[in-house]
């Protein structure tokens, strides 16, 4: 995901995180100068859905366009698969048990 907080600040005229930060207060959240500071200079690792509620009313936009979906990055740091046993090599053979016994009668 890609956290898009600064260009939709940017097409609403607001440059600066100060500014953000008073209109996020005028509209009821709170947000200290650190937390501020990291929503506007970088990817915050968590958002309470509260606090994006009231970001999307600011920035008169959705959700979807504050974090931007992308399918590459994610694609990136997906595992690779393990490279299969050599041919040859002993198969796994799963050892079945003695079953379940029944309930007494």
């Amino acid at each position: 995901m890609r956290w898009n907080l600064r260009m939709k600040a940017a097409e609403r005229g607001i440059w600066k995180s100060t500014e953000m930060r008073r209109r996020l207060a005028e509209a009821g959240l709170e947000i200290s100068t650190g937390k501020m500071s990291a929503l506007w200079t970088g990817t915050p690792t968590t958002v309470r859905l509260d606090d994006l509620d009231i970001i999307c009313l600011v920035l008169q936009c959705t959700t979807a366009e504050l974090l931007v979906h992308e399918p590459e990055v994610a694609a990136a740091r997906r595992p690779q698969a393990e490279p299969r046993a050599a041919a040859g090599s002993a198969s796994v053979v799963p050892r079945l048990g003695r079953g379940r016994t029944f309930p007494p009668l």
